[in-house]
């Protein structure tokens, strides 16, 4: 079997059952699992699957979710190098927001030794992972817990995002496109998102290359509404140029 016969048995049976796995498809196609992976990564750079911890997803599944296990596990050098160039957003001193996620997890972990910055957070990960900086001050927004993306939604978060006014606000997004802006599957963290940006002088939206035109279900803004885009070097380059025509700044990191 030709590779291109195989992704497309790939893509068919993962339309089929909603998600595939690279072990039962190399039993299933005779094949190492390191060439299954090639053959996901082929549809993904296709935006036909998205990969997942172990295996995919068709792109159809806009409501599909990954928990943060999985997504923690996912294109890690992307998100770190995507945290990297975020810091550079990061103000000498003053207040953020940074949005509950994996790569706005990595930045966290990458805040400047040394600032004394206000830090509010609807990520639970994000506020363990600073409680004991001293030269922070950290608040977690309240409301009720998500336990697929441990964030906080709901009345209570946009109630207190209502109330405070920050520097900047470093945000993450399911989908990133032209036409339809950005998006998430969950209209409660949507809510939020869109509560965090009124709330900050200056937005960064954090997404890797794999977001950008997979829009999902929830709208949470338009490209016009952010500052800066911060994405990884695989990001394509004719892409990264109609985000930026369409507003915000593109940083492929």
């Amino acid at each position: 079997m030709f590779a291109s016969e195989r992704q497309q048995a790939i893509l068919d049976r993962a339309r089929a059952e909603g998600r595939v796995d690279v072990m039962s498809l190399a039993t299933q196609f005779e094949v190492a699992q390191e060439t299954i992976r090639r053959d996901l990564t082929a549809l993904e750079r296709r935006r036909l699957l998205r990969r997942t911890h172990g295996g995919a997803v068709p792109v159809e599944r806009l409501d599909f979710e990954p928990r943060v296990a999985e997504r923690e596990a996912l294109f890690v050098a992307e998100k770190e190098r995507i945290a990297r160039a975020a810091v550079a957003e990061v103000p000498e001193e003053g207040s953020v927001l940074i949005d509950a996620g994996t790569t706005t997890g990595a930045l966290a972990r990458m805040l400047p030794a040394g600032r004394e910055l206000t830090v509010v957070t609807n990520g639970v990960p994000v506020a363990v992972h600073l409680a004991d900086r001293p030269e922070l001050t950290v608040h977690v927004l309240g409301g009720r817990l998500r336990g697929r993306t441990l964030a906080t939604v709901d009345r209570w978060a946009e109630q207190a995002l209502a109330e405070i006014f920050v520097d900047v606000a470093f945000v993450g997004a399911n989908g990133v496109s032209v036409e339809r802006g950005l998006t998430t599957p969950d209209v409660t963290e949507a809510a939020v998102k869109r509560a965090m940006i009124a709330s900050a002088r200056r937005t960064v939206v954090l997404a890797d290359h794999t977001k950008f035109q997979a829009d999902t279900f929830a709208c949470f803004g338009h490209l016009t509404d952010i500052d800066v885009v911060i994405s990884d070097s695989d990001l394509d380059p004719g892409l990264a140029a109609e985000v930026e025509a369409a507003g915000p700044r593109v940083v492929r990191a």
